[in-house]
């Protein structure tokens, strides 16, 4: 490790010569075996169903369904392979973005850089909430650390001047200046802390699939039952029909939702990245869509988190200057903290800071003392300095009842402006002195109101969470238009029991004040007893239980790291701008994924119940297992591209609403086959296809198709299809291509078919353009006009 001059760090020259022989600080992860991921698709139930197919087509010597269904499953496989290999690289490039960050000193001047750029050598500032990103010696301070995710011991560890702290640890109290050791593999445990880890929480898709699979699996079955009994009863042999039915159940599953969810996850968050939101797994945009409670930090969200000096109310035998000087020394500016830049900039303003004044020590800021002190030595004078809450330095200081009467009612009315108290104090000679007050403003952010506005418009509950006192809290929530029902945190009553329009319910309240970080815990608890789904904003290392516990953890852009970890979500920009973006992406993305459901369901009971009513009537199967596979793959390739179709997202939060879904779905299937019957009927009688099976199989092999097809357009509107905007581009090039292949397949006999002269399919394509558009989207619109579905 080379010399290092610990006032002034490295020299960027120097850091880069070691950069490029030691490397980045950086362990590269884990690879994916490819191999592994491609033959994971051969295996599951619709796998199974397939490859059962092909054995029970090669057994009964159909060698063509053998090689039509060999290739649908291996083509299968390498599409679904594609998407979760796409998928995880969109996952990594995200995961990239949320490098950590650390405060580096390097020719005499901090800044904040990545800790991938760390080298040994280097001088660091860590403090509470911050991962070490490297192995490090602690040259001036102390700090407490969590080596949980290197040792599993929870019990925290002091670290004080000369001690070495390991890589992967957290700071969970105090702070230091350190000098970096070892970096990347030659660090201690051989790497850094994973910082990013996506959670995998139970997805809400999961419930939905299985609602849709019981719902369709139960229609399908009971058709099923009632072809095999009537071919029973006929003499058929059930054998021969077994694949035919095998893929009639295929159907009945939505294999290919979980793609279709995925490909939506992943486009969603290349849209969210686009709009500087990060996310740390794929369905955090999911639980945003149904979002409809924001928790909100005040400081640095609603507001700049700028603060500045507006008024200094000095004590008795002190000045405002004193003031200023005193609450300036018992700040640190490597921190970057609010607080301490206010003061520090005020008092370098005033000229009140110089190098006769050197800080011996400083204790930062901690939740539970409420203040901050520093010993300073200033030529052969040495005293102690402190600032933080009013209530803190008047007893550290001492007062008596009657004169914290009166400063208190000074805070209160500072309060009421909208001003921030912080009391400073000094030591001299074992004296405690109360030296005053400063009056701190930190003004709304522009444009939070309207923000807050257009969310409370999208039906989200916004809630502000503050540790300021009530009577600040009360004053930005009006400058908001939040509402007026601020409640101590104190206040709360957390019971799921409790009765709605009690003084302590969260759901009535419009915010919290006097928050400690473990309330917001209570109150993301407490709302969810209650049913909601809770979005949280954070930024602290306290924040992170409460920012896991919400559905949509919310990381702001100056979070921590261990919060930015506990995140779901992470902001790139200041404010509140970013959290509107997740809200809408997510709603689209539910939007497209209830077209999907809606299609797929009514499809499931056309298809289904045309070619077993059809058996019931002719004796026979209008279609093969080999043709029914075609159209459902070829069906079910189109949807996914749904998942980047043109839509709207509801204007409230995302509620599924499966039972309306099948009701819907039931009655458009029925109309569905009704139209396939009728088509049929002109195929046996005007085309004369009754006496030509494999004919007869082409033919309804294109009404299935077709009529998928332009199911999709009637699906994709509440109202009339024309009423929203034209499908995507890619969505409208894949159906025109199934419609072009399919008419190829049936023309030129490809695949297996049988060629059926161009004026049937002509005549198919135009029968079920026009039962689709016209008479379909009529009846659509009439079941939905009132209906409680969201889009």
């Amino acid at each position: 490790m080379p010399e290092t001059d610990v006032s002034a760090g490295l020299s960027t020259a120097a850091a880069g010569a070691i950069l490029r022989g030691a490397g980045y600080n950086e362990v590269p992860g884990e690879k994916v075996n490819l191999v592994r991921m491609f033959m994971t698709k051969f295996w599951g139930l619709s796998a199974w169903m397939l490859e059962f197919i092909i054995l029970l087509s090669f057994f009964l010597h159909r060698y063509s369904d053998v090689y039509i269904v060999s290739g649908l499953l291996v083509f299968n496989a390498v599409i679904g392979f594609m998407q979760e290999h796409n998928a995880a690289k969109a996952v990594d490039a995200l995961k990239s973005r949320l490098q950590v960050m650390v405060k580096l000193l390097r020719d005499s001047s901090w800044s904040v850089a990545p800790a991938r750029n760390l080298v040994p050598g280097d001088i660091i500032r860590i403090r509470l909430g911050d991962f070490v990103p490297a192995d490090i010696k602690i040259i001036t301070g102390k700090i407490t650390v969590n080596q949980s995710a290197l040792t599993g011991e929870s019990a925290e560890l002091e670290k004080l001047d000369g001690d070495d702290v390991y890589s992967g640890s957290v700071v969970t109290g105090g702070e230091a200046t350190a000098i970096v050791t070892l970096t990347g593999n030659r660090t201690y445990f051989g790497k850094t802390v994973q910082l990013v880890k996506t959670a995998r929480p139970k997805s809400h898709i999961n419930d939905v699939v299985s609602a849709v699979v019981k719902k369709l699996l139960l229609f399908v079955v009971i058709l099923l039952v009632l072809a095999t009994v009537v071919l029973f009863l006929r003499g058929g042999n059930i054998l021969e029909m077994l694949p035919l039915m095998l893929v009639i159940l295929l159907g009945a599953i939505p294999v290919a939702l979980t793609a279709m969810f995925t490909v939506s996850m992943a486009v969603g968050s290349k849209e969210l990245v686009r709009r500087g939101v990060l996310v740390t797994r794929l369905t955090a945009p999911e639980d945003a869509a149904g979002m409809d409670v924001l928790c909100i930090d005040k400081t640095g969200t609603l507001t700049l988190n700028k603060l500045s000096v507006a008024e200094l109310l000095p004590a008795a035998g002190f000045t405002g200057e004193n003031v200023l000087q005193y609450g300036a020394l018992a700040s640190q500016e490597a921190n970057n903290d609010a607080i301490d830049i206010a003061f520090i900039n005020a008092a370098r303003q005033k000229g009140l800071l110089n190098n006769n004044y050197r800080q011996e020590t400083f204790t930062p800021f901690d939740p539970q003392t409420r203040k901050t002190t520093a010993s300073i030595k200033a030529g052969s004078d040495a005293f102690t300095v402190m600032k933080g809450s009013f209530s803190a330095i008047a007893h550290a200081c001492h007062l008596n009842e009657q004169s914290a009467t009166g400063w208190e009612n000074q805070v209160t009315a500072m309060a009421l402006r909208g001003y921030r108290s912080i009391a400073v104090g000094v030591i001299k000679d074992g004296i405690a002195n109360f030296a005053g007050i400063a009056a701190l403003h930190d003004p709304p952010r522009p444009g939070s109101e309207l923000l807050t506005g257009e969310l409370e418009a999208m039906g989200i509950s916004i809630k502000m969470l503050t540790g300021d006192a009530l009577p600040i809290a009360k004053e930005i929530a009006s400058a908001l238009h939040l509402g007026p029902r601020i409640l101590k945190a104190s206040e709360l009553n957390a019971a799921p029991g409790a009765d709605a329009v009690n003084s302590g319910s969260p759901e009535t309240a419009d915010g919290f004040a006097e928050v400690y970080p473990q309330d917001k815990y209570t109150i993301v608890k407490a709302l969810q007893a209650r049913g909601h789904i809770v979005g949280m904003t954070g930024d602290g290392v306290n924040d992170a239980p409460a920012l896991k516990q919400a559905e949509v953890g919310i990381a702001v852009s100056n979070a921590s790291d261990v919060a930015k970890g506990a995140a779901s979500i992470v902001l790139t920009a200041e404010g509140l701008a970013g959290i509107k973006a997740p809200v809408l992406v997510g709603r689209m993305m539910f939007e497209r994924i209830n077209i999907w459901v809606l299609n797929k369901m009514a499809r499931t009971v056309s298809k289904s119940s045309f070619v077993i009513f059809a058996y019931l009537i002719l004796g026979k199967f209008v279609i093969t297992a080999s043709a029914m596979l075609v159209m459902i793959f070829m069906t079910d390739f189109v949807k996914i591209s749904l998942a980047a179709d043109h839509v709207n997202g509801p204007v409230k939060p995302a509620v599924w609403n499966i039972n309306q879904l099948a009701k819907t779905a039931l009655i458009i299937g029925i109309l569905m086959t009704i139209e396939s019957f009728l088509l049929l009927y002109a195929g046996i009688y005007y085309f004369q296809l009754g006496t030509n099976i494999s004919s007869l199989n082409t033919f309804c092999f294109e009404i299935l198709l077709f009529s998928a097809l332009f199911s999709l357009f009637v699906v994709r509107s509440k109202k009339h299809f024309w009423s929203r905007p034209g499908p995507s581009p890619v969505l409208l090039l894949l159906i025109l291509l199934d419609i072009a292949c399919g008419a190829a397949f049936a023309s030129f006999g490809w695949l297996g078919f049988k060629a059926i002269p161009l004026q049937q399919t002509l005549f198919v394509l135009a029968g079920t353009a026009i039962f689709g558009l016209l008479i379909n989207d009529y009846v659509k619109f009439r079941i939905l006009k009132n209906a409680s579905l969201s889009y």
